[in-house]
């Protein structure tokens, strides 16, 4: 379960979107996500879906792969719609027991689970696109205006990127473990909620102890390059936004506009 997450994982390509400047790509996502709040409606949702359809087209990343990610998630999803069906107040659909599900309330549901599964779509469809090294320069050229007010921006952009970069190895570690303590009799699949709770301590104890020793072992290894931050840091590329960025940005400037536009038609 833990490998089917994709968000921090990077696929090699040379496709359209892995093309695009790491800060439009950054941009992009930022925008989609305001964007995505700002929905009220099916139709501005279908705009969001068509738009995320789109991107997952032209930066040719598996589908079957996507999918898959939101596979640790479900859980997620499905008490999200259910707490939105019973406790959205609105006309009685049907009632079970003292809860009463609303129409209302499905259509909130529906609205929270997509808004849900397209903002993991897009930030997955971000890391697998984007080389760690690209995130961390295109972080520091977005944050690096904020210098002027003290903002550490190399030194931010690196831990960002380290911590999404690390979250695919982490859950890698934790099904290893889970592994393990299965072989030796744990029981992580028992319908008692107690029990698999329970079955958690020895799973995350050893997995904070992994996370530790890696962090110590990176820390070492950046140490012993003579890593010194941001100050006098020279790059092998240079970050150029190009027509393709200026095509994409323009694409996301008319999303955003017919998906605010929306929140004034019916429905």
């Amino acid at each position: 379960m833990f490998r089917d997450i994709t968000i921090g994982q990077y696929l090699s390509g040379s496709s359209v979107v892995h093309r695009l400047d790491p800060r439009t790509k950054i941009t992009i996502v930022g925008v989609f996500m305001v964007v995505l709040f700002a929905a009220t409606n099916a139709a501005a949702y279908a705009t969001l879906t068509a738009f995320t359809v789109l991107a997952v087209h032209l930066a040719r990343v598996p589908a079957r792969m996507l999918l898959r990610g939101l596979r640790p998630v479900l859980i997620l999803l499905v008490l999200t719609f259910t707490l939105q069906l019973f406790l959205t107040p609105g006309r009685t659909m049907f009632t079970l027991g003292p809860l009463v599900a609303s129409w209302e309330g499905l259509r909130m549901g529906l609205f929270m689970v997509a808004r849900l599964l397209l903002l993991l779509v897009m930030a997955s469809l971000l890391t697998l696109t984007t080389s760690p090294v690209s995130l961390t320069d295109g972080l520091e050229s977005i944050l690096a205006p904020f210098r002027l007010v003290g903002l550490p921006a190399h030194e931010l952009a690196m831990m960002m990127t380290i911590a999404l970069r690390f979250i695919p190895t982490l859950m890698e570690e934790a099904d290893k473990i889970m592994k393990a303590q299965m072989a030796r009799g744990a029981d992580f699949e028992s319908r008692s909620l107690s029990r698999r709770i329970r079955s958690l301590v020895p799973l995350l104890v050893p997995l904070f102890v992994s996370a530790f020793r890696r962090a110590d072992e990176l820390a070492t290894a950046m140490e012993a390059r003579c890593y010194r931050g941001g100050r006098h840091r020279t790059r092998l590329n240079r970050l150029r936004a190009t027509a393709l960025d200026a095509a994409a940005a323009a694409l996301t400037g008319f999303m955003a506009a017919v998906v605010i536009g929306l929140r004034w038609w019916p429905g």
